[in-house]
């Protein structure tokens, strides 16, 4: 891969809140932009030196688009395939589209990881209605995912022998889509890696994020994770690698599962910047979205060392709903309740439940690991990172 200057333009496809961010970053580094999404008053386009606007399938469009860029790069998984092939016929694209394949499909991603050697949670394609009753006897309890297009908890089917088979999963199947079924797989705790990997086989990884979900949505990451040195080095280890044997160029986020005996099952992962890394942007060296940019375009990768513990707090739509209305969030208020706390807002015009709208990101005033916990103190220096964010989101 060449190196891209900054001054150079960068593509992005898809113009949601990752893309946003990673504009920004690009923005700082001194690149010009060009996007293409569907949607013209989409978060990043307001950003962008040039705005393509079509449906993602449109192949003259997106030839047009590519011919803008001296690298492309992407904001989520659900891009045809044709459309990037088609992209780089002109212009690189990285991560690659090889790459976002083998990922925006679960068997395909598991197939490719367990032949890495990488532990997964146990699984098998759902071919017919008829096989989940076979893969409950064969596996017990687990999860009907659908093999793409899932996320945020979306296409999921909580399944056991004790439980009917859901209409909806038994219609889906009969209708074509697609499923994979996992074991339901005991954690103790819910963990993410970020690495970047350049062209010239650099690579960077950030300390392990710990990951509370809310009905399937990440809700809190807590960094450092509490999980010991070994699991963090272990961790970082196994997205190494996964990067090393995909290839990769850019920035992938590994999501982990650590059982009771220290384990590490991967169960995801998204070639792209992550909500999970979004506390690097206030308490880290390099943010993971100038991270990102950096390993697209060949400058030098940046240091990922954590500067404090801290915390970050997703901020869904339903906080802009007070008694069924639509109401203005009291930023003012939350920003009061600590001077630690920042908001990221990303531009969405049209709030909705779970939608994600923002986040919150707050440092702690002390270097060890243990003042990221939750422990409710009521003085504003001795509040943790977690607390801080908390507590401001509910005064929003």
């Amino acid at each position: 891969m060449k190196f891209i200057p900054p001054g150079k333009t960068i593509g992005i496809v898809g113009a949601g809140q990752l893309g946003r961010m990673s504009a920004i970053a690009a923005r700082q580094l001194g690149y010009r932009l060009a996007v293409f999404d569907q949607d013209a008053e989409a978060p990043t386009a307001c950003i962008a030196d040039h705005v393509v606007v079509a449906p993602l399938d449109d192949l003259d469009a997106a030839r047009k688009f590519a011919r803008l860029c001296d690298v492309v790069t992407f904001e989520f998984e659900n891009i045809p395939a044709d459309t990037l092939r088609g992209i780089q016929e002109i212009t690189p694209v990285h991560p690659s589209p090889e790459i976002l394949h083998t990922t925006r499909h679960r068997i395909r991603e598991k197939n490719a990881l367990t032949n890495i050697g990488v532990a997964v949670a146990p699984y098998a394609s759902i071919n017919e209605p008829a096989d989940i009753h076979a893969l409950l006897e064969r596996f017990g309890p687990g999860i009907a995912k659908t093999c793409e297009l899932g996320y945020d908890g979306k296409g999921q089917f909580r399944l056991s022998t004790q439980n009917a088979i859901p209409a909806e999963l038994i219609r889906s199947i009969e209708q074509g889509t697609e499923f994979v079924f996992e074991q339901l797989v005991p954690f103790e705790h819910e963990i993410s890696v970020i690495v970047a990997r350049n062209d010239r086989g650099d690579i960077q990884t950030y300390e392990p994020f710990e990951n509370v979900h809310t009905n399937h949505i990440l809700d809190l990451t807590i960094w450092p994770a509490s999980v010991s040195q070994q699991i963090q080095t272990t961790a970082r280890s196994i997205a190494t690698s996964i990067a090393e044997r995909l290839d990769l160029v850019g920035l992938m986020c590994v999501e982990m599962f650590v059982k009771a005996q220290g384990e590490l099952i991967v169960n995801e992962l998204a070639p792209r910047p992550h909500n999970s890394g979004h506390i690097t942007m206030d308490a880290a060296v390099t943010g993971q979205f100038e991270q990102h940019i950096r390993a697209v375009t060949g400058l030098p990768l940046g240091s990922t060392g954590r500067s404090l513990p801290a915390a970050m707090a997703n901020l869904l739509g339903d906080l802009w709903f007070k008694n069924g209305k639509l109401t203005e969030p009291d930023f003012a208020a939350a920003l009061s309740s600590d001077s630690r706390v920042k908001l990221h807002l990303y531009g969405k015009s049209s709030p909705r439940p779970g939608r994600k709208m923002g986040h919150l990101n707050a440092t702690s005033d002390s270097t060890t690991s243990d003042s990221v916990t939750l422990n409710n103190v009521a003085s504003d220096r001795e509040m943790s990172p977690m607390d801080s964010v908390i507590e401001a989101r509910k005064r929003l």
